[in-house]
């Protein structure tokens, strides 16, 4: 069996102008700064508390974010994050180019960051349907840790397995690490800490197909 896993957030929905406009909904005027903040503390979260649900994550990270920028925030609104969550946007590139992969012959599915009721609801929004989802919350921990994709291998045991993803450091540093076929989707046009690390660079999904 041929598989594609991608990252979700990022990847194939817009994490930046989620967390933006979410927080600016709850700090107008502030929603860049605390975006800018808000990134190093949802990893720093991760890493203290694996097995915290996604929606704590969110709000601790956001809460920190806060305070760090000096920013004030309600105890009711730190649950932002988590609540709209299932209603940020998809890139405009990524239905296209995923049902393409179907009709190619590939499977595909999400490693994701998240909880499994959390992407429940950003699945009813992604216009192509997936074959299999790997969530934080059934791996016990977060990536850049290697459960998640232990987890799908085990699960799946693929013949062919190429990994896709926006973060460096969440996804192709782990992928690498495990000598999978990998892709980075270099939405923010950064630099890698290591040229070795990605494979092939692409700045959204088109072209994935006839790239594999």
């Amino acid at each position: 069996m041929r598989w594609v896993t991608f990252d979700c957030f990022g990847t194939l929905v817009d994490w930046r102008h989620g967390i933006a406009t979410s927080a600016e909904l709850v700090a107008p005027g502030h929603g860049g700064r605390l975006l800018h903040a808000y990134g190093p503390h949802e990893r720093a979260v991760q890493q203290e508390s694996p097995r915290l649900r996604y929606r704590e994550v969110l709000a601790e990270a956001l809460r920190r974010a806060c305070a760090e920028e000096g920013v004030a925030l309600r105890p009711d609104n730190a649950g932002i994050l988590a609540a709209t969550l299932p209603y940020w946007p998809v890139f405009p590139d990524v239905g296209a180019e995923l049902a393409r992969l179907r009709e190619a012959g590939w499977r595909i599915a999400l490693l994701t960051n998240c909880d499994r009721d959390l992407i429940a609801g950003t699945r009813r929004r992604l216009p192509v349907p997936f074959d299999a989802v790997v969530t934080s919350e059934d791996a016990g921990a977060y990536k850049p840790d290697l459960a998640p994709f232990t987890v799908f291998r085990d699960s799946f045991d693929p013949e062919r397995w190429v990994h896709v993803a926006q973060s460096y450091v969440h996804d192709l540093v782990p992928a690498h690490r495990l000598g999978l076929r990998r892709v980075w989707i270099n939405r923010q046009g950064e630099r890698p800490a290591d040229p070795s690390v990605p494979q092939d660079v692409l700045p959204d999904l088109r072209g994935l197909v006839t790239l594999l």
